[in-house]
């Protein structure tokens, strides 16, 4: 399909799907980094709730610039679809020497979906360094439902990262995806956008599908994390297959008969 956009390939999503998020470091060139850092220092407009992406932002503004790359276009296009709607956005600010940090979180997980998600794009248009405190994030907990701040009292998790990233860099993550702000230890403010999209089309074999039978992929949907309990993480295993089995409409795919093993169901009367 000839596009400019640069679709994710199977092992991207796989790992998508496994981890939770998928970071693209320094795609953004300086330009529209200076921009959004200006922009976002004033605030930005309220986008109504279901606005269609192509309609949400005029083409002077840093935001449609971001979406415009290939590499951030297709990214977004291999996991919600061409026309997603937008949710909401949101400048976050860590202030100078802040003093806290957010409670370990997921973003309104009013969601009961097994089958699609949306994404939340979090852009950091300058260099964040461990000083800076961050976005923290849990690898693999998307699928473990939690509602908002169940987890809040959790302070560390084995295996959790803290991100520290060049300007530029774009991080896309599942909706469900444990994450909080870290403290700002210095004495300059930290900008983040968030973007949150909807998709409006089935999210069926979206991305550049030339790979899907690449051993690579089933070894990604395989990683486990260290925060992991020996017998819970079975549980994430299936939950990966269930929803590799919706992007890619491949109901029979499995890993060591996860899922396999308890889906069948003979009905009564079915050995008479």
């Amino acid at each position: 399909m000839p596009t400019s956009k640069r679709l994710l390939t199977s092992v991207q999503v796989a790992r998508f799907v496994a981890q939770g998020f998928l970071r693209l470091d320094g795609v953004v060139p300086r330009e529209i980094n200076e921009l959004a850092i200006a922009t976002l220092t004033e605030g930005i407009p309220e986008v109504p709730y279901g606005t269609p992406l192509g309609k949400a932002f005029a083409q002077n503004t840093f935001v449609h610039e971001l979406l415009a790359l290939p590499i951030v276009a297709g990214a977004v296009e291999s996991l919600v679809g061409p026309e997603p709607t937008v949710d909401h956005h949101a400048v976050h600010v860590r202030e100078p020497h802040e003093g806290q940090a957010q409670p370990l979180h997921g973003d309104a997980i009013i969601d009961v979906r097994p089958d699609a998600f949306d994404i939340q794009l979090m852009y950091y248009p300058h260099e964040v360094t461990t000083e800076m405190g961050g976005t923290l994030s849990v690898p693999g907990s998307h699928l473990r439902r939690i509602n908002e701040t169940d987890v809040g009292r959790v302070q560390n998790l084995r295996g959790q990262t803290r991100l520290t990233c060049p300007a530029g860099t774009v991080v896309l993550v599942h909706h469900g995806i444990w994450h909080g702000g870290r403290r700002n230890d210095t004495a300059r403010r930290r900008h983040m956008y968030k973007l949150r999209l909807n998709p409006t089309v089935p999210q069926v074999r979206l991305w550049d599908t030339s790979d899907l039978h690449d051993p690579a992929v089933t070894a990604e949907l395989n990683t486990y994390f260290p925060w992991y309990e020996q017998a819970t993480a079975r549980l994430e295993i299936y939950n990966r297959v269930l929803l590799w089995r919706a992007l890619t409409g491949d109901h029979s795919f499995d890993i060591d008969y996860w899922v396999t093993r308890v889906s069948n169901r003979p009905t009564l009367g079915s050995h008479s």
